[in-house]
């Protein structure tokens, strides 16, 4: 029992309690930040998608396809995949 008592063993059982402890945190910091870093590109994927189709539908007015019931209609639909992925996996 002299062995538990000894400054080696507490000060080793408070290292490996200070990693352990600092390898958490980091780990918790690392998956916050990911997850705060996958919502941002979804909402610029979002936005890009929408602006895609404002640029399609301005070609198409300009080429005379499109009419006035078409006006808004392939933004709301480029938009409306946003976060999805088309891919199967």
């Amino acid at each position: 029992m002299s062995f538990i008592r000894s400054p080696v063993t507490i000060f080793g059982a408070l290292n490996l309690s200070a990693i352990a402890g600092s390898t958490y945190y980091l780990r918790s910091h690392l998956i916050y930040n990911l997850e705060e870093s996958e919502a941002r590109s979804d909402e610029i994927e979002g936005t890009l998608r929408g602006h895609i189709g404002l640029i399609e539908e301005s070609l198409d007015r300009l080429e005379g396809k499109a009419t006035e019931a078409d006006r808004g209609k392939k933004m709301v639909e480029y938009y409306g995949k946003r976060g999805r992925d088309d891919r199967k996996t």
